[in-house]
């Protein structure tokens, strides 16, 4: 899928009621590697859109909408095991939307993808409702107990960071209560989701519960996709201001809204840490992906005791991280997605630099001489020397870039890690227990990591304060947000 066909680049096209259809007019996607066209995507229009929320809204009164939860479980365990048969397909698909490492892919995206339908499974099988034993006015007895409804046809929007695993992360849980998706995915990660919608159709999901439309935001899939009657509740994955504009387009139909936006997340080194352990993790947190993760760190701060070696050991092994084509098992480093946001990347490293930043390492482009130099690589990137109220500290740049800066007390951190409009994850060096507890209270953040980071148990609760998000995924929690409660009063007296 990733390949030239002899003929020029694939073709991808929208999936309605179980049919592959096309729509308007086509759009490129290029290689974020070479900058070379990989696909031809078709551009669903307003009457596709139309056309996938009819085709959701029929499945839901068909056989589909009889199911029950463990029919349903048994469903999303089939598709988990199409995955698994697809999965150099998918491996292939994820890698040449991305540009990501084929190791990354191998070991990350595509196994959670499959893992997020099997937890889901086993999740809605097993969840329980409440019930209440009520004395009546009478003296008598009422039975209290919930009834968990689809919400009906949910609109769910992800990025293009990694696509596979929060496609799968938002429509397993939606299923699995049973509603219909119309999927909108990124135009910048079209091949990955054009595949899932094979895999749905190989695991015998109805047709209609699943449907896919190509397309942009504003005037196009995106927003013809928020503002439809036909849709029950819009579940969106990305940047703030986007959050914004959906939640916008939502209130005129009180729809129901799961968002998970934006991040400046800050990572805090304590004194006693282990450094080596430190500085390893936050090497992750900082640069897997690009760093195109909403999860990763772009502001360390490092008691003063250890920041000169913290620092200078950080820069050092962000100085080392491999170059390679995805293909290459040691590649550690990735391009960005596009052009326009290299330009973004680019242009805060100008501003790092306009603020006052000491560049400690990276701080550009680099060469390779072969086709690589026409896709869009920047150099993993280190810095220091700013304070709190620079803009490079407190926008999310979405880029292998992170600013390190020191502290003194206990306090001092909280503060510094805190000081933004955002909450979405932080992490914590330390091997003091206390400092490890009190960190979880006192950081604004809806995760936090203690001498960790992307370490995920899919039943806990997952999502951001502030300006990061409004409710929470994972287990039940994604459960409340896909489904209805009902709770039916029965007079026993």
């Amino acid at each position: 899928m990733a390949g030239h066909a002899p003929d020029g680049p694939r073709r991808l096209r929208n999936f309605v009621g179980g049919e592959f259809v096309d729509g308007g007019s086509t759009f490129t996607k290029v290689s974020p590697v070479t900058g070379e066209p990989v696909f031809e995507v078709v551009e669903a229009t307003r009457s596709t859109v139309d056309d996938a929320v009819a085709a959701a809204r029929a499945a839901l009164r068909g056989p589909w909408g009889r199911m029950g939860e463990r029919e349903r479980a048994e469903v999303l365990r089939r598709v988990a095991d199409e995955l698994e048969r697809r999965f150099d397909d998918l491996v292939t698909a994820e890698v040449a939307d991305t540009g990501k490492s084929i190791a990354q892919a191998r070991t990350l995206d595509i196994p959670r993808g499959a893992a997020n339908f099997r937890a889901f499974a086993e999740i809605v099988a097993t969840a329980p409702t409440e019930s209440f034993t009520t004395v009546t006015p009478t003296g008598g007895r009422a039975l209290n107990y919930a009834v968990r409804k689809p919400v009906g046809v949910v609109a769910v929007i992800v990025p293009w960071n990694l696509p596979l695993l929060l496609l799968t992360w938002k429509v397993a849980p939606a299923l699995a209560c049973g509603n219909a998706v119309v999927v909108k995915p990124s135009e910048e990660t079209p091949a990955s989701a054009t595949l899932l919608a094979e895999v749905m159709a190989a695991a015998g999901v109805p047709d209609g519960v699943f449907n896919l439309v190509h397309g942009f935001g504003p005037d196009s899939a995106g927003e013809f996709l928020t503002r439809h009657p036909g849709v029950d509740a819009i579940t969106f994955t990305g940047e703030s201001a986007t959050g914004g504009a959906i939640m916008r387009a939502a209130a005129d139909g009180v729809k129901a809204v799961s968002f998970e936006l934006g991040g400046k997340n800050a990572g805090l080194v304590f004194a006693d840490a282990d450094l080596d352990a430190a500085v390893a993790g936050s090497m992750r947190s900082s640069f897997t992906n690009g760093g195109q993760v909403c999860l990763c760190t772009e502001r360390i701060y490092v008691q003063r005791p250890v920041f000169d070696e913290f620092t200078a050991r950080l820069a050092k092994r962000a100085g080392e991280l491999a170059y390679g084509w995805p293909t290459d098992e040691a590649t550690a480093t990735m391009p960005l997605i596009s052009p326009q946001h290299r330009a973004k990347v680019l242009g805060a490293y100008e501003l790092a630099r306009a603020e006052g930043a000491e560049v400690l390492t990276g701080g550009g482009t680099p060469t390779f001489g072969d086709a690589r130099d026409g896709g869009s690589y920047v150099q993993p990137t280190v810095l220091t020397g700013l304070g709190p109220d620079a803009r490079t500290n407190r926008e999310e740049i979405f880029g292998p870039v992170v600013h390190v800066a020191p502290f003194d007390t206990e306090d001092e951190a909280y503060a510094l890690a805190n000081g933004t409009e955002y909450g979405l994850a932080a992490t914590v060096w330390t091997r003091d227990v206390g400092v490890a507890h009190r960190a979880g209270v006192r950081l604004d953040a809806g995760i936090v990591w203690v001498n960790t980071w992307f370490l995920r148990d899919l039943r806990t609760p997952f999502g951001g304060v502030k300006a990061s998000g409004i409710g929470r995924e994972g287990g039940v929690h994604s459960l409340n947000f896909y489904s209805e409660l009902t709770n039916v009063c029965v007079d026993l007296s």
